[in-house]
């Protein structure tokens, strides 16, 4: 994870100077052309799947069973925000790390999910019991 914070820029600076060396500034022009395309795609995706999540309730997702079985240890906040269509339900102090999220579906089943700078680490099913009194409230167990 950390290594692509490396080698992304240093890949854009290496692309840069063999475009300088094959075909001089024109060559230049068209990697920075290239690279800025790519930020704008990165940046169109983000800013589609924000305005998506803007039309959702905050914590709430169509199946947390599903979500529990597509998500993955390394997985980016926004991708699991675009799996979902909707923000998560922030349970941690803000700016704080790890921060942990929650998404509800509608039979009051749970994800819980644990981010260490940005990334998946761990997450959590929690699905109330079958035989629970609905007038009590849920009654959440530890499922996996």
């Amino acid at each position: 994870m950390q290594f692509q914070r490396v080698i992304v820029p240093l890949a854009s600076v290496l692309l840069v100077i063999a475009a300088y060396r094959a075909y001089g500034w024109a060559g230049v022009a068209v990697a920075v052309g290239l690279l800025v395309m790519w930020l704008l795609l990165h940046f169109t995706r983000m800013m589609q799947v924000l305005q998506r999540a803007a039309k959702r309730p905050v914590g709430y997702v169509d199946s947390a069973v599903m979500l529990n079985a597509k998500l993955r240890t390394g997985m980016t906040l926004l991708h699991v925000v675009a799996m979902t269509r909707a923000l998560g339900e922030l349970r941690s102090p803000k700016d704080d790390q790890p921060e942990l999220y929650r998404w509800t579906d509608g039979a009051q089943s749970q994800v819980s999910c644990e981010f260490l700078r940005g990334r998946l680490t761990t997450w959590d099913l929690l699905r109330p019991l079958q035989g629970a009194d609905p007038a009590s409230g849920p009654d959440f167990s530890q499922a996996s």
